[in-house]
């Protein structure tokens, strides 16, 4: 993956596309457009072919085929769609569950301030340009070296997917509604399973590896005594629970440091 852009870097390079620099005096790595074109068509493709799951999922949990075409097109947010279907099929209070997908819908706003700098979009596009800002956009568009690179990968990614999401979700709904039950084929299962999917690859540290461990334990736990929606936002705690504890691994290695300074000393 390509060196991410920093604010810094884009006030350095200006107004112009040329590359920011990586070091001092070292330039950053070139890339066609054709090659930003490529691989913002690979994911747009790739995550876009989920959007037969959700459509499955979402009429599978008693939506219409209009409902499920609506959700995809004004909410656009896989994993939001995905937990609100899901609440709703388990007998969710709707309030609930829309509460649910709001709280995963919020990550979206802290993509947003961070494309905001690095794209640099005119005033007028933003709002529509806001409708896309979603983890693939925002992970391709950080990707790339140049903001010239960035607008391309995100414009790419985002159409693709967003076309190909509603497509495949009009098809799952439709499918869904064709086959009838769908617990007994088991697809009730492929909107969890597809969102493990992406989720896994992005589980790189061991915090964020604990923070899913422990939402995991709390969700799961409590799924048998809280109403349906409820544990997804209970699993929330899972951040600050482990971030308190990473801090305090912090804090108390502090004085083995100083101990050791005062020691070499």
């Amino acid at each position: 993956m390509a060196e991410q852009i920093t604010p810094a870097d884009i006030r350095a390079k200006g107004p112009a596309d040329e590359p920011a620099g990586a070091g001092a005096g070292e330039p950053a790595p070139e890339k066609t457009d054709s090659a930003v074109v490529r691989d913002a068509l690979g994911v747009g493709v790739a995550v876009g072919l989920s959007g037969f799951a959700f459509g499955v999922t979402s009429a599978g949990s008693g939506l219409t085929v209009l409902q499920t075409c609506a959700l995809s097109l004004l909410v656009f947010t896989g994993a939001s769609q995905f937990a609100l279907v899901g609440a709703l099929a388990g007998g969710g209070n709707p309030f609930t569950a829309a509460a649910g997908a709001f709280f995963l819908g919020v990550r979206n706003a802290f993509y947003g301030l961070r494309l905001s700098q690095l794209l640099a979009l005119p005033r007028a596009v933003r709002p529509f340009a806001a409708h896309w800002v979603i983890d693939e956009t925002t992970a391709v568009s950080l990707a790339q070296p140049t903001r010239r690179a960035a607008r391309i990968g995100f414009t790419v990614t985002g159409l693709s997917l967003y076309v190909l999401w509603n497509l495949t979700t009009l098809l799952g709904a439709l499918g869904a509604e064709a086959i009838g039950d769908t617990d007994a084929w088991g697809l009730d299962a492929a909107g969890p399973a597809v969102f493990l999917a992406l989720l896994a690859p992005m589980l790189r540290t061991t915090t964020e590896r604990a923070v899913a461990a422990v939402a995991v334990v709390l969700g799961l736990g409590l799924l048998p005594v809280l109403p349906a929606g409820v544990p997804v936002l209970v699993a929330a705690l899972a951040v600050p629970a482990v971030l308190y504890v990473e801090g305090r691994k912090v804090r108390d290695s502090r004085p083995v440091r100083d101990d050791a300074r005062r020691a070499d000393r």
